[in-house]
């Protein structure tokens, strides 16, 4: 076992699987879980990871670190925009990473950008898009690049009239000066209509060219999974 934790939280990290198990809300339960924990009358959010393959796992054996040392050490360096980590522990067997989970504290959040964007009546819509398209700019801006930018993966929490963004799932990020075409491809995933992805670049950049660019590799992005989509159930 292996663990990065701060202190007072050393009992969480000993015990994480039973704390685990015991989640009183289940955020995420697909190829990753994610838990909400009580400890010590303090929310926490808890991301267990999928098990690794063997491939994976002499990869982590070689020197690859784990996704959850990855999310602990990019929400430290992010600490701003991201949820505050708590650590994260790993268990091997073996010399063999079999599970690792990170344990941040609990967002409290109002929604995320996807209803906004699949609500055409959603209150103060295009404010909303304002905001988010300012907030990705100022993430851009420090060279922060979120390889999983997806609706899912950016929280809002509204104060009066002022939002709060926070991005998570934050395991595949990447920091570097970002070029032109980097920035406008990372809005891709959003899987934004036309107008909607419009509006917003409208408000993230002054050059009318990179509406449509951005349009051409949100387009592209949604070619690509509709055709993983096909092929699998062509496969099953």
């Amino acid at each position: 076992m292996r663990q990065v934790i701060l202190k007072g939280y050393e009992d969480l990290a000993q015990n994480i699987e039973s704390y685990f198990t015991q989640s009183t809300q289940i955020l995420h339960k697909a190829r990753n879980e994610i838990g909400v924990v009580e400890f010590k009358g303090e929310k926490l959010a808890i991301k267990s990871f999928k098990k690794p393959n063997f491939i994976t796992k002499m990869a982590y054996a070689l020197g690859k670190i784990s996704k959850a040392q990855k999310s602990y050490q990019y929400a430290l360096k992010i600490s701003e925009f991201t949820p505050e980590p708590i650590g994260y522990v790993e268990f091997y067997r073996y010399g063999f990473l079999e599970r690792s989970y990170f344990i941040a504290r609990y967002c409290q959040y109002d929604f995320t950008i996807r209803e906004v964007l699949l609500d055409h009546h959603f209150p103060h819509r295009q404010i909303l898009f304002k905001a988010f398209a300012l907030f990705t700019k100022t993430l851009h801006e420090q060279g922060i690049l979120h390889d999983d930018y997806s609706p899912g993966n950016i929280l809002i929490k509204q104060e009066d009239n002022q939002y709060t963004f926070k991005i998570v799932d934050i395991n595949r990020m990447r920091f570097k000066p970002l070029s032109r075409n980097d920035r406008l491809q990372n809005f891709a995933k959003l899987w934004a209509n036309d107008d909607d992805l419009q509006s917003i670049i409208g408000y993230y950049s002054d050059n009318p060219n990179d509406k449509q660019i951005a349009i051409q590799y949100s387009k592209a992005h949604k070619r690509q999974k509709n055709f993983k989509k096909t092929l699998k159930k062509i496969i099953a």
